[in-house]
Order: structure tokens, then sequence, then C-alpha cells
């Protein structure tokens, strides 16, 4: 059922990861992109009296919020309760998370110089990272634990724009106006992002997920050009450890193809593209992720039904039409306000189907 690669055991019979790697699972994996987070009451306690970025830093705050929707849910997989700036952070550079706003940078990095100055990320710096998948191990028995980072182009609009944006104007202007700037910011991007997910992967997480977030904003040209080769670094990098690598952005039909491209073993969808067309654009050979949209967990639950149904039907199409496996989850990550109790009875639902 596990195979050992170095001191590692891979844990291959676990849903998720069967799923991903073309074996039968058990039941059909379900878990959700921000399912640990304001959704559930049970964080909310926390956040009172913890800031986001110190319930980052803290082993013990980190396994207690990961472990929160498997405990309430039953999801098949854990995704460590971190932010994508947090490497950053732990690297030096001066940023916050601004409640209602996202990631804050004090200096945001527009000129060569400022490139630079990034440093690289020791892995002494996440070792609270480390610690808390350890916790986490000892805890989730057979759910699977998925480590993630941000991408290198996801990073670099933070850092540019100096928070979230509408049009990622400097970012673009970056990027065509200097692209040999743009490929050193890039390049360092992509050491960070390696480096922290270097620490998950050894700490013994079962699979990673990058997350592109903000990639759905660019052509397929420009992502080609200048995002993929080093998206394809980060993947190559972390390659041998031989756990399945998810790759994801929001609003990427048209970039499905490329980003699958890259080096994920698992491609992750929105709600924008039925995951059969999905494996048309990507072909053969891929797992696929998604793709409920998390806005219809508030449309009631005779739609949540038939919308759970719908996707699991497109998941086994996916299959019929290449994929080697799917995995549920949303289009993008659960909304605050949704109910939790809704969550638990799709999850119920996905199970039973």
């Amino acid at each position: 059922m596990s195979n050992v690669t170095g001191t590692r055991v891979h844990r291959s019979h676990l849903p998720l990861v069967a799923a991903a790697t073309g074996a039968t699972p058990s039941r059909r994996p379900v878990w959700f992109m921000r399912q640990a987070g304001r959704s559930l009451p049970e964080y909310r306690a926390i956040r009172a009296d913890h800031g986001m970025l110190e319930s980052c830093f803290d082993a013990e705050l980190v396994c207690e919020i990961t472990m929160q929707p498997v405990r309430r849910h039953d999801v098949d997989a854990a995704i460590l309760f971190s932010d994508i700036v947090v490497p950053l952070k732990a690297a030096g550079i001066d940023l916050d998370i601004v409640a209602g706003t996202g990631p804050v940078i004090a200096e945001p990095v527009r000129s060569a110089e400022a490139v630079s100055r990034i440093p690289r990320l020791e892995p002494a710096s996440v070792g609270a990272i480390s610690h808390a998948i350890e916790l986490l191990l000892a805890q989730l028995g057979d759910t699977a634990l998925i480590g993630f980072a941000g991408a290198p182009f996801t990073l670099a609009s933070y850092l540019i724009e100096g928070g979230p944006s509408r049009n990622y104007e400097r970012t673009k202007a970056m990027m065509h106006g200097d692209p040999e700037t743009w490929a050193e910011l890039m390049a360092r991007l992509a050491d960070i992002t390696i480096a922290f997910l270097q620490v998950q992967l050894d700490a013994g997480v079962d699979a990673i997920q990058l997350f592109d977030s903000w990639a759905g904003m660019l052509s397929a040209a420009d992502y080609q050009r200048f995002v993929a080769p080093h998206s394809a670094r980060v993947l190559a990098e972390v390659a041998g450890y031989g756990v399945p690598r998810i790759h994801f952005g929001v609003g990427t039909g048209e970039l499905l193809a490329p980003m699958a491209h890259v080096g994920a073993d698992v491609i992750g969808v929105d709600w924008r593209v039925p995951l059969d067309e999905a494996v048309r654009r990507v072909g053969p050979g891929k797992a696929v992720q998604g793709n409920l949209d998390p806005t219809l967990l508030f449309a009631g639950p005779e739609v949540v039904d038939t919308e759970v149904r719908r996707v699991v039907a497109d998941g086994d199409r996916a299959i019929e039409a290449g994929a080697i496996g799917h995995i549920f989850n949303l289009g993008h990550g659960v909304l605050p306000g949704t109910d939790p109790d809704v969550l638990t009875r799709a999850v119920e639902l996905i199970h039973s189907l």
C-alpha cells in the first residue's frame, strides 16, 4: 500500500493520492480550498485573539486550524494553514496581512535594485511549519496532508503592486517594459518557492499545491513567455519527492494547457470550464481537481445536491476523456459566509456517490 523513497513513506493508499496518481481510490476524494478559515466558528474564535501572520508562524495554532475542517467535514485532505506570502515574510520582506484587504507590502519592488535586495529563504526561518507538519501527521491518520506555496507570478504581482490589484498594470509594465528585471525577480521568487515547498516535503506532506492565483489575468502568450518557465522550474525541483503536484489558478480556462504542461500531475479547474472540457484542453494523463462554484453553496440544499451530482458526473466524464482521476473541490475557495453544515452534507453526498 505504501512505498518508500529515501526516508519518506509514500501513502499511496490515501484516496487523494490514489486519484492523483491513476490508482483506484476507496472513495472519491474531496477537500475544499480555504476549508480552514472564516467559515468556521472555531476558527473565528482563535483569530479573535491572534493575528493572521502570528497564527501562520505558531506550530500549535497551524496544527489546530488545519485540523478543524478535517474533524468537522470528514474531508479526505487537510491543507496546511498558511498564506502564500508567509515565505516572503519569513525571508525578511516587510509585509502585513490587513483584514479586509489582504497582503500589503511596505516597500513595493519596482526596480532592478529593489529586486537585487530580495533575500533567500533560509529553511530555519520556517521551522514552525516543519513542526506543525510533524504535529499534523501524528493526528491525521488516513487523511492526506497537502502543502502549498504561491507560484512566482502571483508572488511577483503582490510585490510589484504593493498588494491586491484589479488590473496588474505595474506587473505587466515590468514584464513587458523591463523583461530582464522581470526575469531576475521571477528567478528569485522561484528560489523562495522551491525552498518553502522543500521544507514541507522534507517534513512529510503527501502532496503539494502550487497556487498561481492571479495567472488568469494573463494572455496565453504572456503566460508561456514570462511565467511558465519559472513555474516549471519550481515543479521540476520538487518532482524527485514523488508526491502529487497540483497546480491551480482562478480564471485560467484559456491557460489550462500551458499550466498543465509546466509539470503538474493534477490540474485544478475553476467553475467556468466543465471538467471534461478541461481534459480536452489539457490532454490525457493527468488528474483533474474541482470544480463546484463556491457561490452555489448559498443556493439551498436542492441546488447543492444537484450541483454536487453534476460535478461528480463531470468528473466521471473527465476520466472517460483521459483524465487519470478526479478530486472533488470547489472552483475557488470557501467563501467566508458559507454555512459549514452545507459543506459537511456535501462531503457526505460525495462519499456516497
